[in-house]
């Protein structure tokens, strides 16, 4: 998940603690001739009218449009291969069924976030199947696609991988959906792509960068900061670096990981837990790790999103510790639809770092009616 996993959870359990604690809601409000009206009672999203708006309901376990949760099983048992770049195994999974195959609608691919994979997708994927073609794919490094040794691995290189899977298997204009650095890969894939490849994006508490070390406007890092160039460079000694990682995937302390960065505690089942654990278990997990812990950060997403000119819908739960909404990533995110009128936010109230595996109802009320508006536009 873009969030606390493996790749994560060895910097930030730290700094949970200081930015767990409760905030404010936020008010709804509206761009309408260059200034930004407030609504006391929470409002669903006008995606036409640029709204900013407070989702405040929702049930983890099934969708409200009637989509089953998946199986972890049956995702894996229909999950396919395709090679990348003529030597790396990548693993994706496609969904459709008749009517999705006759909507006038974009294909849709999901794209996870660090430690998680396309299970990750598991409450999102029958309902958004409904209506539209859904691709999800196993970043190189993640669940089961390669894990090659002594890979460096950077946002640029997943960004390249998104494209080149719009390039070669999915074949059409597509809207990209991600969470957490998935949501940044898919923001320097649009930045990067023709309108022919990418026809809109959605990212889910989108990322700062690979990792957190440069956000260094932000005073909980800058607190920490001497603390993760210490990690990095312990990171760098392999026998330290295996003590770390055999600690942070085991079961309890994933668990706990997850419980501090879901809002809804519910979600935190022991399938989430195995999502995460059992790719973590991988030849070559170790590398990537460390690899991506203290590797560069990449492109900063507020330089390239002000270049992007298709449809941009941002989903924010306001209770995520880890790119909180008052921090300067999501500060940056909220104040884009009084800035850029092709982005739509909705904030998600009681919501941590994974929107839609934590309340996706939420998450599903504001992404259904933006897909709806834009297949009609």
């Amino acid at each position: 998940m873009g969030f606390s996993s493996p790749a994560v959870a060895a910097e930030l359990p730290l700094l949970c603690s200081l930015v767990n604690t409760k905030r404010e809601s936020f008010l709804c409000q509206r761009r309408k001739h260059g200034h930004v009206s407030y609504y006391k009672k929470p409002i669903f999203c006008n995606i036409k009218s640029n709204i900013t708006a407070t989702a405040t309901t929702g049930s983890p376990s099934s969708s409200s449009c009637g989509g089953k949760v998946l199986e972890i099983k049956e995702i894996e048992e229909r999950c396919r291969k395709w090679i990348w770049k003529g030597k790396f195994s990548i693993n994706y999974f496609v969904s459709c069924n008749s009517d999705s195959q006759s909507s006038p609608g974009p294909p849709l691919l999901l794209v996870h976030g660090f430690g998680a994979s396309i299970p990750h997708w598991r409450r999102n994927i029958d309902t958004l199947a409904k209506n539209y073609t859904v691709y999800a794919v196993d970043l190189l490094g993640f669940g089961a696609s390669d894990k090659p040794e002594g890979f460096s691995y950077t946002m640029e290189e997943w960004a390249q991988l998104i494209l080149d899977f719009l390039d070669e298997v999915i074949q059409k204009p597509t809207v990209l959906i991600g969470n957490s650095v998935g949501s940044l890969a898919c923001v320097i894939a649009a930045s990067e792509s023709s309108h022919a490849l990418v026809r809109g994006l959605v990212l889910l508490n989108c990322a700062g960068g690979m990792n957190n070390k440069e956000i260094v406007d932000d005073w909980r890092i800058k607190l920490f900061l001497p603390l993760l160039w210490l990690i990095d460079f312990l990171l760098k000694q392999r026998a330290i670096a295996s003590l770390i990682f055999e600690r942070v995937k085991e079961r309890d302390t994933l668990r706990n990981i997850l419980l501090s960065v879901y809002g809804n505690k519910e979600s935190v089942d022991e399938d989430l837990v195995e999502i995460i654990r059992g790719p973590a278990c991988d030849e070559g997990a170790l590398d990537a790790f460390v690899s991506i812990v203290t590797g560069p950060p990449g492109p900063n997403p507020v330089t390239l999103m002000p270049g992007l000119s298709i449809p941009i819908l941002v989903l924010w739960g306001d209770q995520d510790p880890f790119t909180p909404i008052d921090g300067p990533v999501g500060k940056y995110f909220s104040s884009l639809p009084s800035q850029l009128s092709n982005v739509s936010l909705c904030m998600l109230e009681g919501v941590g770092h994974c929107p839609h595996d934590d309340k996706p109802d939420l998450v599903h009320d504001s992404l259904l009616p933006w897909l709806a508006s834009l297949a009609a536009s």
